[in-house]
């Protein structure tokens, strides 16, 4: 197995089953997955920070050991080095990805140099999934199942009936 350490940094608003794929494989090809959950602060998130780290941390509990998670704000840059990260792995969904994603791996190659970016499809199934669709049908009332993980499901349910309280 590589001793390498691998940095999956997003929002995880929620943490969907294309993440979880992601995280999945990248056990395959890594010692060391570090799911960097991202304060958020350039966008307005469903879930607060504590929740979001709760949630991932929920789902990779298959993989303790392996995998880790932890918050971070700031530059990326500085949350990788100070892990020790060698790779930042990015999920593309599809062709629209790509373009953003491809300027990011140069910005983040200027900025870190010695750090690889990975770049990993999920499985067909969830492809097309995405945090955004997953929270605009649960705030709608739509089933989420087959997007997310049952622990981030009930919690969507939660947060929805919350929402409707407030």
């Amino acid at each position: 197995m590589s001793t390498i350490t691998a940095v999956y940094p997003g929002t995880f608003d929620p943490l969907t089953l294309g993440h979880e794929d992601v995280i999945r494989r990248a056990c395959q090809l890594f010692g060391h997955v570090i799911v960097g959950v991202a304060a958020g602060h350039h966008k307005r998130t469903l879930f607060t920070l504590a929740e979001r780290m709760d949630m991932a941390r929920d789902v990779v509990s298959p993989y303790a050991g392996q995998v880790e998670v932890e918050s971070f704000s700031g530059l990326l840059r500085d949350f990788v080095v100070s892990r020790g990260g060698r790779v930042v792995l990015r999920g593309l969904r599809a062709v629209t990805d790509f373009d953003y994603e491809f300027q990011l791996a140069g910005m983040n190659r200027s900025l870190m140099p010695e750090v690889e970016t990975v770049f990993l499809t999920p499985t067909d199934r969830f492809q097309f999934i995405s945090s955004t669709f997953v929270r605009e049908i649960a705030t709608l009332g739509g089933e989420v199942d087959k997007f997310v993980s049952p622990v981030v499901q009930r919690r969507l349910a939660e947060k929805v009936v919350s929402l409707g309280r407030e």
